[in-house]
């Protein structure tokens, strides 16, 4: 990551698409926290991408949230 044109932190996601989408994978059974929500969109602030997805396999069924900033 850059600030004022200097390195200040390195940008670790699970999955960057096309530098247009970022995918966050989670397993976590039952209730998905908040955590995770916020977590991808300061990812999204932070790299100045406009959508990510938020994908948990946790459950008996995916779940897949779409977030944009």
């Amino acid at each position: 990551m850059m600030f004022d044109s200097k390195q200040v932190g390195k940008f670790r996601c699970d999955l960057l698409i096309e530098n247009s989408v970022i995918v966050e994978l989670k397993s976590v059974t039952g209730y998905q926290p908040k955590l995770f929500q916020n977590q991808l969109i300061s990812y999204l602030k932070a790299s100045k991408i406009k959508t990510g997805l938020l994908i948990n396999f946790g459950n008996t069924s995916c779940e897949i949230k779409r977030l944009s900033v």
